[in-house]
């Protein structure tokens, strides 16, 4: 699975009227702020809430091994997922 997987599926979640909820603790003094190098590919790591009061880690490819092009990408997913 990859961002763009999730980016696509959030499209189907919002129009099917899932509500899902966002949850992250930011530390604005670490850039990588969820993202972890796994052997060179950079990954994003969240946790989302549903209405049924379930939760699931999401832990998705970024498909990228620049920090700065994962910086972005994790940033339009947790955008788009808020």
């Amino acid at each position: 699975m990859t961002y763009l997987d999730i980016l696509q599926g959030l499209d189907g979640a919002a129009s099917a009227g899932l509500h899902l909820k966002l949850a992250v603790r930011v530390d604005n003094e670490n850039l990588d702020h969820h993202l972890w190098n796994n052997r060179g590919t950079w990954w994003c790591h969240f946790t989302l809430h549903r209405a049924d009061y379930t939760a699931e880690r999401i832990r998705v490819s970024l498909k990228t091994r620049d920090v700065a092009e994962a910086r972005s990408r994790r940033d339009e997913l947790l955008r788009a997922v808020a």
